[in-house]
């Protein structure tokens, strides 16, 4: 079965970077998307931004995070990255990575595969 494994979460600066990996395990994605969620105790899970598999690049960035945070894909490793730049504390979340085999799309409900998710904690 298809398994998701987030990691790279941490604590930074404010004005500091890190790159989050979604392992995927049991399955190599040709197409549909892998998208990044995040969510804050008590607030409904935002979707960050998404990897469209078929094209081969990022799609769909939230506006809190154009031009900050990137996504890319390691074939060898099975892998997609969120590399965020620029941190701020409302940055502050629990990082979801998400799988679905239909094309890219940043609401969480559409989503049937899912993470454990890891955590970032930017302080300021």
């Amino acid at each position: 079965r298809v398994q998701l494994v987030e990691s790279g979460g941490g604590s930074v600066q404010a004005g500091g970077s890190l790159r989050l990996s979604c392992k995927v395990s049991g399955y190599t994605y040709t197409s549909g998307c892998l998208a990044w969620f995040r969510q804050v105790p008590g607030k409904e899970r935002e979707g960050v931004a998404a990897f469209d598999f078929e094209l081969g690049s990022s799609t769909d960035f939230a506006d809190s995070v154009k031009g900050r945070f990137t996504v890319s894909q390691d074939n060898a490793k099975n892998t997609v990255y969120l590399h965020m730049t620029t941190l701020n504390p409302e940055a502050t979340a629990m990082y979801y990575c998400a799988a679905r085999s239909a094309t890219c799309y940043l609401a969480s409900s559409s989503y049937n595969i899912w993470g454990q998710g890891t955590q970032v904690t930017v302080s300021s």
